[in-house]
């Protein structure tokens, strides 16, 4: 009698306690995504990289401090990496960011843990690869052609992308002097769309991906530091994965639930 007693009274204080969390919010929901999508194959793709905005949610949430914050601030390279005091995810640049900008500073670890509090993941190498450069749409537009594996993730040529030279012509958001090379990304959406209707899977910010090479992340699609020449399927690049660097972001993806996938895209 004494352990029904016991137990009845475990219950109804497990009871009494999850109605004050619920109270309080801590079994509320996690935000919604604020990122559109699309789907290609069986995954579900952000249209862009994974936004300032979108972590602030994240971090609203979670209280989440970034590596780059704990430790004084992130990275640039000028002849080798520097650590820049105040250049986070916040403030890529050290000044007030707008939240639509590529969240950067961010080391492969945190991408993947915020990736999964929206209730996605990062993509892997192949994955990224196949909806960079192979154009999956039954009916795409912008001039795409179905089932055709192009050279740069926006097509035959690199042009609709923001690079160093040779791409379109963008000005980075950095302010004048922050750099000393390149004017920093510009903010997500403002690039031509690319294969698979995709935005900056060539340039702007190079993205981490699931998938490792020697014990580091492989980083996909480059960035505003390079020409097109590091757009190429053929280059893969690779970086310690507690970097956290001004020209490194990510872009996050979800799996089409198996009951949705006969439905059309």
């Amino acid at each position: 009698m004494q352990l029904i007693s016991c137990f009845k009274k475990s219950v109804k204080t497990f009871f009494y306690a999850s109605s004050l969390l619920i109270c309080f919010g801590v079994f509320a929901q996690n935000p919604q995504s604020q990122i559109a999508n699309v789907k290609i194959g069986n995954i579900l793709w952000d249209l862009t990289e994974t936004t300032i905005g979108e972590v602030k949610r994240y971090a609203q949430v979670t209280g989440f401090r970034s590596a780059a914050e704990t430790q004084g601030g992130g990275l640039s390279y000028e002849m080798g990496f520097v650590k820049k005091p105040g250049w986070s995810w916040r403030t890529p640049y050290g000044v007030t960011a707008n939240d639509l900008e590529p969240a950067v500073h961010l080391n492969a670890q945190e991408a993947q843990t915020i990736c999964r509090f929206y209730g996605k993941r990062l993509p892997t190498d192949s994955e990224w690869v196949k909806a960079a450069y192979l154009e999956q749409r039954s009916q795409p537009k912008d001039g795409f052609t179905s089932g055709r594996r192009y050279q740069y993730p926006n097509g035959d040529t690199a042009r609709g992308s923001h690079c160093l030279a040779g791409c379109a012509e963008h000005q980075g958001v950095a302010p004048k002097g922050a750099l000393n090379r390149g004017t920093g990304h510009v903010l997500v959406g403002t690039t031509k769309p690319g294969v698979n209707g995709l935005f900056d899977m060539g340039g702007n910010v190079w993205e981490w991906t699931a998938s490792s090479n020697s014990g580091q992340s492989i980083t996909r699609g480059a960035s505003w530091w390079y020409g097109p020449e590091q757009q190429l399927e053929s280059n893969v690049a690779t970086k310690p994965n507690d970097t956290t660097v001004v020209y490194i972001g990510f872009r996050c993806v979800k799996d089409v639930p198996s009951a949705a996938l006969s439905e059309k895209p």
